[in-house]
């Protein structure tokens, strides 16, 4: 069992024991997305494959979010964004925007970037240091500013 996994069936347990029920269905929601993908696909998730699907299911609660906030539901908005923040307390530490600035600096150099042509050479290398650490989306509007 992969030790992010491992952590969510602990954090699960001791939200069960402390009966705080927004916690524990936001800890349910993520396992059982795991559960799902490791049944469809008969795998053990690692590591790096359960990181991919609780960031996929941050952005989802941040679009959703905006949605209700948009829609003028505050209350619902509120609720995803306290999914939020416990799903990225099992995500490792997020890079401030200087650590950014400066992996994206890196490899424009590295790769030798000097056109949005080159932005696919760029993004690859930036994609396994940003896993779980950053939203590629908004790193890869960055590295287009950059290069454009």
């Amino acid at each position: 069992m992969s030790e992010i996994k491992a952590r969510l069936m602990e954090a699960m347990k001791d939200a069960m024991r402390a009966q705080d029920k927004e916690r524990l269905g936001a800890i349910r929601m993520a396992t059982a997305a795991l559960k799902q993908i490791e049944v469809d696909e008969r795998v053990e998730l690692d590591d790096a494959r359960v990181l991919a699907v609780l960031e996929k299911l941050v952005k989802s609660r941040r679009e959703s979010a905006t949605a209700f906030e948009a829609g003028g539901r505050p209350e619902l908005a509120a609720k995803e964004n306290a999914e939020i923040v416990v799903l990225q307390s099992f995500l490792p530490q997020q890079l401030t925007e200087a650590e950014i600035d400066a992996l994206v600096n890196d490899a424009i150099a590295e790769a030798g970037a000097t056109s949005a042509r080159d932005m696919g050479k760029v993004m690859g290398l930036l994609r396994p240091k940003l896993t779980g650490r950053a939203d590629t989306g908004a790193v890869s509007q960055k590295v287009k500013a950059r290069l454009g």
